[in-house]
């Protein structure tokens, strides 16, 4: 077999191949590899002039295999690989040389051996063929011959438990029947076996005997059965994945199976009877939907800075949010679901949420809220997602929530209670109370060193989370591979939205043969979005982190999951949300003596100097294994190796015949995901639970919401509609390769009739090691449809192909929404096989039909930093435009993709936020939230207005509402230039005009040099209240232009020989007799009804602040 031969390398990578004849580096080196691109085809890699040329080896119909070698040489056909590269040893043969030496493959050292826990099997054979072969007749006394054998004394131990059982119940046919089955049949049975049949015909027999009654009631009554589930499935089922239409009457299957089926089809009739009865009244409750009850959450509203205690009552199922003066007083007000508006939790202060509400008609009131801590606001914030999304009138949802929890059981079944796990409770970034009746919509569950049975495991996991939420989970796959086990269990009313499941398994054990090690994975469609969930089990031991990494690849490469179409894609690339779970065994590197340190570190909770360590987190920022997954930060003990039945002590010494093994404490478990650019997903929790004792192993759990597409129904006439187009150009590829070959780009997407191909591009010198392709031709891809509302939510996939062998080289993903407003370009990595290939450069152009896309559920939490909260007022705002500068929340990156517009965006920043729409100044309506695209890029940096003249404002901070670098969001979204503003030097002369306040951009003011002395009224941001007339305060005199103690100081009319004075405090009305006032003066001629006036001021400047 040619599979022996030094020159043959198997499935390794392009990348692995090129390595090794860099090697080499000799002209003429070659070695022979699996194909890439089509099944049963070899490539022929050959060394020259330290270049890799690559021929395809192609099988025909006859199975003969020909060389794809330059033109004008005859092909010649071969029936195996030997002759084939034996006769290319020859000169001329169309290679770009003779082959002469061949590239040896690289020898793995050898693993040690571990303990292999074996799949579940019958019972063992224990006995041998000459033992049951005796000549006597009778196989039993045939195996009494030398030393006892098992089979005997399994059949007494049997027979003497059998006279300690009372039978006086059992007819006198059965009690026969079994005393002859132990007596006589079992060893028959056990002959059986031995000769290779494994069904125990006698047993069968015997149960059949028994059962002889129940077997024919049971085929008197599955076909009754039957046609009352046709009648309630009908109309109630159309979708795939149904109980069988036609369950099994043969008589002579097992009595078990035969159970089995009754029973599942009487559950299946029970559900769908009880679901069509509640839905005919309108019965919400029971099994089939959870009831979450009112939750109150005491918290401080700030008032003219004086803090008051009141109490928030959400009632998830009544739609409304009360608030009350105390908690068991009657209600003050109330706000139903459409009436809020957003929720804006605020970066800097973790504890504080700011709820944007409905007053009147295209009014808003801004309410600010003090919590007891952080879980007690995401607890608030989660039941009010859930009552947006439990009454919203959408017929399909676009975001679900899922639970990923991942635990090896050290093969010892589960403790009764495992509750915790599925609430999030324990340690780490965990659930509050408040949410705990909130319901997933979707659970994975992934396990190593699993015991029991699939159906086992299944039930129980059922009836726990039948417990904590009233209903009755729908399984919807699993797959299992020796103990390592993944299940996908769905609401009920989602399961006609899931389709499309696939299942698979890959083997990483010795010699990748052994399943002990591996991984499982699922995938599933939910309406129009596909998800992929891997669970492994990783290579154990410290020292053993690149076989990981190498699991890692084999998995990447050999999992087949998800639609067949993306076959050219590893699962990295097929999913718009893949997550992985599992114990990947990644260890923190400490040596053996900082045992007892690592543990003091665990129990002050000093994670930080361990995490440092953490071979995991240092692989992935290297680029060598999960290249650009993300993962929730840690906040949690290390989940490995404990002592059984206690969480107070690791077990990190193990002895062994080889002697002492350490098993330091060490993150094993792990969740981690990867995302397409620009789609929603946020980690709501991460952490261990502390209460789950079994194994040395503690469960791991996360969740997430997750932004989902449905089928997409334009309200406009597609055929009126004019076509879209997707345009890419200008498009640059950098390659780590050494291959002297031509390129092609390939463009693959769901919202085109067929991927579209790329001229051949440019090969231009670059570095050492790689090389740059210049694709100078445009090309323009036609959607299917090009109405926004669908296309924005789309993604491009781009592969980038050799022509000589249809290879990929790397693939990458672009987001249409990152051109929703301009050209843009972008700059994205390319990866292949889990390997880090190069990157992408170019621009993007989208034209879609008029429309826009509507808000989405997931839009209505923010995240940012309010300018006004800090000031605790409360008020209506009358067409107020919010600038609550919130953070979009959506995947910030993929693959260190960077957008750029009109060039002047940073290229690769893997912090720059990519919508506009979610970072720009906008107006918060009653109806919906919108965002003013005309005053930001797309690549998410907010551009300031500028004025009639043309030139840019003169920014200064304002004493109202403090410094301007306190509320500019997220300081990691800001470009260099952004980061600090620059104030142009003035004169101090007597002549210069005091500034005149103007409306607040944000959290500063606009300074221009205005002829009249008039002070105008300063218009409230965001969500700062409007209600409330002030005097105004007048800035102290301080120098103009020059910063004071690292912030520009308000420029003001400045006096000859004026000494500098320090910025001084905004004015506090708590310390003074003058309070606002409450009445609203008229309106002026010329300005907006949208601004309120204050009071007139008598001309004294320079006044300072109280």
């Amino acid at each position: 077999m040619f599979s022996q031969q030094p020159w043959y390398h198997g499935n390794i990578t392009r990348s692995t191949a090129e390595d090794l004849l860099s090697k080499a580096a000799k002209d003429g080196s070659f070695l022979l590899r699996d194909s890439e691109s089509i099944q049963g085809a070899y490539a022929l890699c050959v060394l020259y002039q330290n270049c890799v040329y690559t021929y395809r080896i192609l099988p025909n119909e006859e199975k003969k295999l020909s060389v794809q070698a330059s033109e004008g040489v005859p092909i010649r056909f071969f029936s195996v690989l030997p002759d084939l590269v034996e006769a290319y040893h020859k000169e001329n043969m169309g290679l770009v040389t003779h082959l002469q030496y061949a590239v040896q493959k690289e020898e793995e050292p050898e693993e040690e051996s571990e303990p292999i826990s074996l799949p579940p099997q019958l019972p063992p054979r224990n006995f041998t063929s000459n033992e049951g072969k005796d000549g006597n007749g009778d196989p039993c006394r045939g195996m009494e011959r030398g030393a006892e054998t098992t089979q005997v004394s399994i059949s007494d131990s049997y027979l003497q438990r059998l006279q300690q059982i009372d039978l006086s119940n059992l007819t006198e046919d059965h009690q026969k029947s079994i005393q002859d089955y132990f007596c006589t049949s079992l060893c028959l049975d056990a002959e059986q076996v031995q000769n290779g049949n494994p069904t125990l015909p006698h047993f069968r027999k015997l149960t059949l005997s028994i059962c002889k009654n129940l077997n024919s009631e049971i085929s008197r009554t599955l076909p009754s059965l039957e046609a009352l589930q046709k009648v309630l499935d009908q109309p109630l089922s159309p979708g795939p994945g149904r109980l069988r239409n036609q369950l099994s009457v043969d008589a002579n299957q097992s009595v078990a199976f035969r159970l089995e089926q009754l029973t599942q089809l009487i559950c299946s009739i029970e559900d769908k009877i009880k679901y069509s009865v509640f839905e005919s009244v309108g019965y919400d409750g029971g099994h089939r939907r959870s009831l979450i009850p009112p939750v109150t959450f005491e918290v401080k509203s700030e008032s003219i800075g004086i803090l008051n205690k009141m109490y928030l009552k959400v009632d998830v199922e009544g739609g409304k949010v009360i608030f009350k003066k105390s908690k068991d007083g009657p209600e003050d007000k109330y706000f139903v679901h459409n009436k809020i508006l957003q929720l804006v939790k605020l970066q800097k202060l973790k504890n504080r949420l700011v709820l944007v509400l409905e007053t009147e008609k295209e009014k808003t009131q801004r309410k600010d809220f003090v919590f007891d801590d952080t879980k007690k606001r995401e607890g608030f914030c989660q039941l009010l997602q859930q009552m947006k999304n439990k009454h919203s009138e959408k017929p399909e949802p676009d975001m679900i929530t899922i639970f990923v929890g991942t635990w090896n059981m050290g093969n010892a079944s589960p403790p009764q209670n495992i509750t915790s796990w599925f609430l999030s409770k324990g340690q780490g970034k965990t659930r509050d109370d408040t949410a705990n009746q909130i319901p997933h919509d979707i659970y994975v569950i992934g396990t190593q060193e699993d015991p029991l049975g699939e159906k086992e495991w299944v039930d129980i996991v059922r009836s726990a989370l039948r417990d904590i939420t009233n209903i009755s989970f729908k399984h919807i796959a699993s797959q299992t591979l020796w103990s390592i086990r993944i299940i996908v269990l769905a609401k009920p009313e989602h399961e006609n939205r899931i389709s499309h499941v696939f299942s698979d398994s890959v083997k990483t054990g010795i010699a990748n043969a052994l399943g002990n090690k591996g991984a499982v994975g699922v995938s599933f469609m939910f309406n129009r979005t596909s998800f992929g969930f891997v669970n492994s089990h990783l290579t154990s031991g410290s020292e053993k982190k690149l076989r990981r990494n190498q699991n890692y690849i084999n998995i990447l490469r050999f999992l087949n999951l998800g639609d067949k179409k993306q076959n050219p894609f590893d699962i990295t690339h097929r999913f718009p949300h893949l997550f992985w779970l599992g114990d990947l065994n990644y260890r923190v590197d400490f040596q053996p003596q900082d045992a007892e340190n690592i543990v003091m570190k665990i129990k002050q909770q000093q994670y930080q100097e361990l995490l440092a360590k953490d071979q995991l987190s240092t692989e992935m920022k290297e680029g060598k294994v999960f290249i650009d997954y993300e993962e929730e930060e840690i906040t949690f003990a290390p989940t490995y190796r404990f002592e059984r039945d206690t969480r107070d002590k690791y077990a990190y010494t193990k002895t062994k015949a080889t002697g002492i093994k350490y098993n330091l404490p060490s993150w094993c478990d792990r969740v981690l995901r990867k995302s397409y650019p620009m789609v929603h997903v946020v980690c709501n929790s991460y952490g261990c639970t502390n209460d789950i004792m079994t194994s040395d192993h503690s469960p791991v759990f996360a969740t997430f919401d997750v932004g989902v597409t449905s089928q997409f129904v334009s309200k406009n006439d597609l055929s009126k509609d004019p076509q879209g187009a997707i345009k890419f150009m200008n498009c640059v590829a950098v390659l780590n390769t050494k291959s002297k070959t031509k390129f092609f780009m390939e463009y693959h997407s769901s919202c085109l009739e067929k991927f579209v191909k790329s001229a051949e591009g440019e090969n231009q010198e670059s570095a050492e090691g790689s090389i740059k392709v210049r694709f100078g031709a445009q090309v323009e891809l036609t959607p299917l449809i090009a109405d926004p509302e669908y296309l924005l939510d789309q993604h491009i996939l781009i592969c980038v192909k050799s022509t000589d062998c249809d290879e990929s080289y790397g693939v990458g993903c672009v987001a249409l929404r990152s051109a929703e407003c301009s050209y843009t370009e972008f700059c994205i990595k390319l990866t292949h096989h889990g390997e880090r290939t190069g990157e992408l450069t170019g621009g993007i152009q989208l034209h879609t039909s008029k429309g826009k896309q509507s808000e989405k559920l997931y839009d209505f939490i923010k995240v940012g930093d309010d300018p006004g909260a800090s000031k605790g007022k409360t008020g209506d705002n009358t067409k107020a435009s919010t600038t609550v500068l919130t953070t979009d929340i959506n995947n910030p990156n993929y693959m260190g993709v960077g957008f750029k517009s009109n060039n002047q965006a940073e290229r690769g920043s893997r912090t720059m936020a990519y919508s506009a729409k979610d970072t720009a100044l906008g107006n918060i309506s009653p109806k919906k939230t919108g965002y003013e695209h005309s005053t930001s890029s797309p690549s998410g940096k907010t551009v300031a207005p500028v004025p009639e003249d043309g030139q840019p404002p003169e920014m200064f901070d304002n004493p109202l509402y403090g410094s301007m670098g306190g509320s500019r969001g997220n300081k990691d979204q800001l470009s260099p230039s952004d980061a600090q503003f620059a104030f142009p030097k003035t004169d101090l002369d007597a002549d210069r005009q005091p500034p005149l306040p103007v409306p607040r951009i944000r959290s500063y003011t606009c300074s221009e040099t205005k002829q009249s002395s008039t002070t105008k009224a300063i218009s409230s941001s965001g969500l700062q209240p409007q209600n409330i007339n002030k005097k105004p305060v007048v800035p102290s005199r301080s120098e103009g232009g020059i910063a004071v103690s690292g912030r520009p100081p308000v420029p003001v009319k400045a006096r000859t020989g004026q000494p500098q004075e320090p910025p001084l405090k905004p004015r506090d009305y708590r310390d003074s007799s003058e309070l606002p006032s409450k009445t609203r003066l008229p309106a002026r001629t010329g300005q907006t009804k949208d601004v309120h006036h204050e009071a007139p001021q008598p001309p004294k400047m320079g006044r300072p602040l109280k």
